[in-house]
């Protein structure tokens, strides 16, 4: 199995995942033209993703999927909520999941996990491979006991750290824009990603990805130390996601 990020960041989002046959599209926060542009720096292409998985409905993650999904046939995976509050346009192959209820793609097992967040009916997914399992987790406010449970004993983890608390109080973004990034319905800090790989079993964990950094309050280095400090890890275990170059092909399984 194995992963590749075409971007991650609030000026979008898209995330690649393989497993013999079957390679699904997370989110696509680009342009049709920018997300081909990207495929392409990774060695493929849309032709090649066999769905899109949508986790809500916000920009960044959803600007790109209905132009892609209507030039190559693609189905699209999504809450009847996100659905609603999505602008896709018309998708000929669209799917509603169920946070509760998992399902397959391929040879892919797929859990959707709710998600406390400013969205509609948000989600993130848990990949099941077999005997190895991998959780995608961004775009939330808060750790519910839900998503501990899910979280726990993976073998692979992409998690959101997308902000240091001082640096966003005493950044440029207004004063309301602060309180809905620092809420229960906004993003994870370095903090609670930290106290959440505290609180989970995190002994079979092959691979940490830090993901959705925010550019004006946060930093790679600031992330990464958080991390480190809290968990005790070697300091060139975790992968560092990126807005521009998002991370190339990573062999996990």
């Amino acid at each position: 199995m194995r992963i590749a990020s075409l971007g991650s960041g609030s000026s979008g989002n898209a995330l690649l995942i393989e497993y013999q046959d079957t390679r699904v599209l997370v989110d696509c926060g680009f342009s049709l033209k920018e997300t081909e542009r990207r495929l392409e720096l990774l060695g493929t292409g849309a032709e090649n993703i066999d769905a899109v998985l949508v986790t809500h409905e916000h920009g960044d993650h959803t600007k790109g999927v209905g132009a892609l999904a209507r030039k190559y046939g693609l189905r699209v995976f999504l809450t009847q909520g996100t659905s609603r509050r999505s602008n896709l346009g018309k998708i000929s192959s669209l799917h509603f999941i169920n946070t509760h209820q998992p399902f397959m793609i391929g040879t892919m097992g797929i859990q959707p996990v709710a998600v406390p967040h400013d969205a509609a009916e948000p989600c993130q997914f848990v990949f099941d491979y077999g005997t190895k399992k991998l959780g995608l987790l961004t775009d939330l406010g808060s750790i519910t006991p839900f998503v501990k449970r899910h979280y726990s004993g993976l073998n692979a983890l992409l998690v959101e750290c997308n902000h240091d608390l001082a640096m966003l109080e005493q950044g440029p973004y207004p004063k309301a824009v602060q309180r809905r990034i620092s809420s229960d319905y906004g993003h994870l800090s370095n903090e609670q990603t930290s106290a959440l790989l505290q609180s989970i079993d995190t002994s079979s964990l092959e691979c940490l990805v830090l993901m959705h950094l925010s550019r004006q309050n946060n930093c790679s280095q600031l992330a990464l130390d958080t991390i480190v400090a809290a968990t005790g890890c070697d300091e060139n275990w975790p992968v560092m996601a990126d807005q521009d170059q998002g991370f190339d092909w990573l062999e996990l399984f």
